[in-house]
């Protein structure tokens, strides 16, 4: 029996017959002992003629088919199942493997079965190659009858079986399971494979995913790719990764948005509803809510607005967390949250005027960033107005519940999104706040292209001054918009949600987290 203790040292544990005929257990064995042991039974198999890792696999159906149909099947019925093996026991002229392949039934229930290995019911020499050469974590092929045990197991009674791939280092024990932190996410397929509450959390957010596509396709969006390299990057304010197209010979960056610029084109072209589903990239600080490389979905229709977007929002967030979790109500760090309840409507301005007593319409820049002082949020980039009244907003925003909306955005935070036609100094932009955080945003996107030529300027004009975040002047863009673009509602929202829902960090929420290189 092979375990990763806590802090992931590897332990093993063997028992062998001393001359008494009872069992003792066998001194711990370095992993390197292990590994040559199990390259010694490779030898041995070898040796019987059967292959180690064979191309084929000759099964019949899959464990979970098994065990559903087991009470209808002929007692004499062969099956052939594969799996690996997850514990192995007995002794003398029988033995028992339980084995899994990872199918699953329509009740949810994982395929997993014991199968019996009787010395009189193979032939001898296939008995004792068993008992000599598996080791939990192999793979197996088994063909065998349907059995029930005397304590009422459903089992295959084994004839013959095969080899189908041969571990040379022990998996986790299932008592044990995989405890150190940075172990579970370097070798996550070890925290998957012996972790049910992880396996069932990558299963729930393949869930999320096709809920979104179901959604938006079910209500007449186009699902598009766009270009995840881009000679300007564009659609968020985010530091952008940069690497050198060879073949053009020019410097590329990662996108910082899954196409919005390009998706707001598409609009252009006709299409009247785009949506994609895809991987961005910002080269910034990592955080519980923050990473550097992550799935958004962002979608775009024309003809709508901020105010029938609220309504879209809410229906897509609750369809979401209905179809993947089959309620409203959770629990996210310290909030209580139900997407059931009413969504109000926060001003954004007014919140931060009430709460800091700045107005964030008529302050200059040095009132702005003497508050941030003074509340002591103010970083590195809070070089002007729109950074730190950000930064103000972002203390401010951790006490909030939510569901909720976040509105009347200033325009120099916003340079994608509408004027609001009561106040030219505020953007037709919704945000949805979340559990203290921001998770998801939309806007009335701004289709004039004069009023969006002026804005990237004063943007450019910031990344001049040393906003290296402040988005740059496309002029490919605008050139598309002055062909002329619909009145459109445009919305994005990342895997974010998916982590705050699980009440998971972000990088234990990714299947495979990058992560710096192991020192050996």
């Amino acid at each position: 029996m092979h375990s990763f203790l806590p802090g992931g040292r590897i332990h093993a544990r063997a028992s062998f017959r001393n001359e008494h005929g009872s069992h003792a257990m066998m001194p711990a064995m370095s992993g390197d002992d292990i590994r040559a042991e199990r390259l010694k039974k490779i030898e041995l198999i070898n040796d019987a003629g059967m292959s180690v890792y064979p191309a084929e696999s000759r099964h019949t159906e899959t464990v979970a088919q098994f065990v559903a149909e087991f009470e209808g099947r002929p007692e004499a019925f062969p099956a052939t199942l594969a799996g690996r093996v997850m514990s192995k026991r007995g002794q003398g002229g029988i033995s028992f493997a339980d084995i899994y392949d990872g199918s699953q039934d329509k009740h949810g229930a994982l395929g997993r079965v014991q199968v019996v290995f009787q010395k009189d019911n193979m032939d001898e020499r296939t008995y004792a190659l068993f008992m000599d050469t598996v080791d939990i974590g192999d793979f197996l092929e088994v063909t065998g009858t349907r059995y029930v045990t005397k304590r009422g197991e459903k089992s295959l009674l084994a004839t013959t079986w095969c080899m189908l791939a041969k571990s040379l280092s022990p998996i986790p024990s299932e008592w044990y399971g995989v405890k150190d932190q940075e172990l579970t996410l370097r070798q996550r397929y070890l925290d998957i494979l012996m972790s049910a509450d992880t396996r069932a959390m990558f299963v729930r957010r393949a869930a999320f995913w096709n809920a979104a596509r179901t959604f938006l396709r079910e209500r007449g969006f186009l699902e598009v790719e766009t270009p995840v390299l881009e000679s300007s990057p564009g659609g968020a304010d985010a530091r952008p990764f940069i690497t050198h197209h060879n073949s053009l010979d020019i410097d590329v960056y990662l996108r910082i948005s899954a196409g919005e610029l390009w998706q707001k084109r598409l609009l252009v072209a006709g299409f009247p509803k785009v949506f994609e589903i895809g991987r961005i990239f910002r080269n910034e600080g990592q955080s519980r809510e923050h990473l550097q490389d992550y799935t958004q979905l962002e979608c775009y229709e024309a003809y709508s607005d901020m105010q029938k977007g609220k309504d879209f929002v809410r229906e897509l967030y609750r369809f979401l967390v209905k179809e993947t979790y089959g309620k409203y109500t959770f629990e996210i760090g310290v909030h209580t949250v139900d997407f059931a309840n009413e969504w109000p409507e926060i001003d954004f301005c007014a919140l931060i005027k009430n709460e800091f007593g700045v107005d964030p319409l008529t302050c200059t820049d040095a009132e702005a960033i003497q508050k941030a002082r003074d509340e002591k949020v103010l970083t590195e980039s809070d070089t002007n107005r729109a950074r730190a009244i950000d930064s103000l907003w972002k203390k401010l925003r951790k006490g909030i519940a939510g569901p909720a909306f976040l509105t009347g955005i200033p325009v120099y935070l916003e340079p994608l999104a509408k004027r609001s036609a009561h106040n030219p100094l505020v953007v037709d932009r919704l945000q949805v706040i979340l559990a203290g955080s921001e998770m998801g945003k939309g806007f009335s996107e701004l289709n004039d292209p004069l009023d969006q030529r002026a804005r990237f300027e004063e943007q450019q004009k910031m990344r001049d001054e040393g906003d290296d975040e402040a988005q740059r002047l496309d002029e490919e863009y605008i050139q598309a918009m002055e062909y002329g673009m619909p009145p459109a509602f445009g919305f994005g929202v990342s895997e974010r949600l998916f982590s705050f829902l699980e009440n998971r960090p972000a990088h234990e929420a990714q299947i495979f987290p990058l992560l710096r290189p192991k020192q050996l």
